[in-house]
């Protein structure tokens, strides 16, 4: 059990969500201003992705992202900045395709375009992310042709360059194999302690959100690691409890699920409220920013 836990909210991620809820944030602007509410209500981590404006839809614009995060440093709130480095490897085939060509629906990019926007705002110790989420392996996702690509290469490759960076990798990992990667790099030196780690449950086809299964991983995670998890829609508080019992931290937010409850919407400040008070009934502190800084090494933005 973990009774000094720190809780992440993902903001908005990059999923098709926005016309499933109005409160999902899609602007620079809005999406600055859900992480602030996030942080204001008990969250120590903002996971940030962000959107383009006009359609909605996840985006790799740097600008977008320059924006998320100088309105954010600006805010009266003490919060470590993650934002996503996952972009750029989503792969759908088409199931007529011929001589191995891909559909032009796909997002790929090499491991280092997939970085831009950590490199730029890296050379501003203000807006100098202090996290960045590193996918750790390929998957599938659904019923459908949708594919992520993450290999050992680019993870490698991606991976030295964080650290010349100065940035903290979040390792994401959606299933056995990835957490068995992470432990590869752990041995190949690529990972400076501790390991920060975030077992990702209930997305299809990776790690169920199945306690049986995901404590095996927990068994399996480099020694000193620090760790979160979370789960997919109502799953979503539940899994903080389990998050807790399993020794780790809590992840919540508008990324992974929409409801408050059932048929009620929810804010990203109101998930994270809901998760502080989860948490706190069973006796755990929920740290601060600075608390969590200190437990990952990290040091604050100037």
């Amino acid at each position: 059990m973990n009774f000094n836990a720190f809780i992440t909210c993902a903001v908005t991620g990059a999923g098709d969500t926005t016309a499933r809820s109005n409160l999902v944030p899609i602007t620079p602007e809005q999406i600055a201003d859900s992480a602030i509410g996030a942080a204001k209500a008990g969250a120590a981590i903002v996971h940030c992705h962000v959107r383009d404006p006009e359609t909605g839809k996840g985006s790799r614009n740097v600008g977008y992202y320059e924006e998320v995060v100088r309105r954010i440093r600006a805010a009266d709130v003490d919060v470590l900045v993650n934002l996503t480095a996952g972009m750029g490897g989503d792969v759908i085939l088409d199931p007529n395709m011929k001589h191995n060509q891909i559909s032009d629906a796909s997002d790929l990019i090499g491991p280092m375009e997939r970085l831009e926007h950590i490199e730029h705002l890296a050379k501003d110790p203000v807006l100098k992310p202090e996290i960045c989420t590193m996918d750790c392996g390929n998957m599938t996702f659904g019923d459908g042709n949708d594919a992520y690509l993450s290999t050992p290469g680019f993870l490698r490759m991606g991976m030295e360059r964080v650290r010349e960076l100065g940035v903290k990798p979040e390792l994401e990992v959606f299933d056995t194999g990835h957490l068995w990667f992470v432990n590869q790099m752990v041995k190949e030196g690529l990972v400076d302690d501790p390991t920060f780690i975030q077992l990702c449950t209930g997305i299809p086809y990776g790690v169920p959100d199945d306690p049986l299964t995901v404590a095996a991983m927990v068994h399996n995670l480099p020694a000193g690691s620090v760790f979160s998890s979370f789960a997919l829609g109502r799953m979503q508080m539940p899994w903080v409890s389990q998050a807790l019992l399993f020794g780790g931290n809590i992840r919540v937010g508008l990324e992974d699920n929409l409801y408050l409850e059932k048929g009620v919407l929810a804010t990203n400040a109101q998930l994270v409220e809901r998760a502080a008070k989860i948490a706190e009934l069973q006796g755990v502190k929920i740290m601060s920013a600075a608390d969590v800084r200190d437990q990952l090494g990290i040091a604050k933005a100037a």
